[in-house]
C-alpha cells in the first residue's frame, strides 16, 4: 500500500514537472515548444528550463501534505530529487 502511494506521488511529480516545463515555455518563450527545447539544449540551458518546470512540484507536494498523504508527498519529493539528479548528470556529461 505504501509503495503504491509513493508511486502515485512520483507519477504526479513527473507529470507536474512536464506540465511546468510546457507552461514555462508557453508563457516566456516566443518560439514554439520544440524549437525552444532544441535551442535550450544547444545553448546549454536545458537544465535551467527543466528546473524551473520542476518548481511546479510545490503545488502537489503541499496539497498532499495538507491532506496528510505523507507517502504521496514523498513520491513528489522523490520526483524532484530525480529531476535534480538528471540535471546534474547532464551537466557533468
Amino acid at each position: 500500500m505504501i509503495r503504491k502511494q509513493v508511486l502515485t506521488g512520483l507519477l504526479v511529480g513527473i507529470l507536474a514537472t512536464i506540465i511546468g516545463i510546457f507552461l514555462y515555455i508557453s508563457l516566456f518563450s516566443e518560439l514554439d515548444i520544440k524549437t525552444t527545447l532544441i535551442e535550450a539544449a544547444n545553448n546549454d540551458y536545458l537544465g535551467k528550463v527543466i528546473a524551473l518546470g520542476a518548481a511546479l512540484n510545490f503545488i502537489p507536494f503541499f496539497i498532499f501534505i495538507k491532506k496528510n498523504e505523507i507517502y504521496k508527498a514523498r513520491g513528489v519529493l522523490l520526483a524532484t530529487v530525480l529531476v535534480a539528479v538528471i540535471i546534474a548528470i547532464t551537466k557533468i556529461l
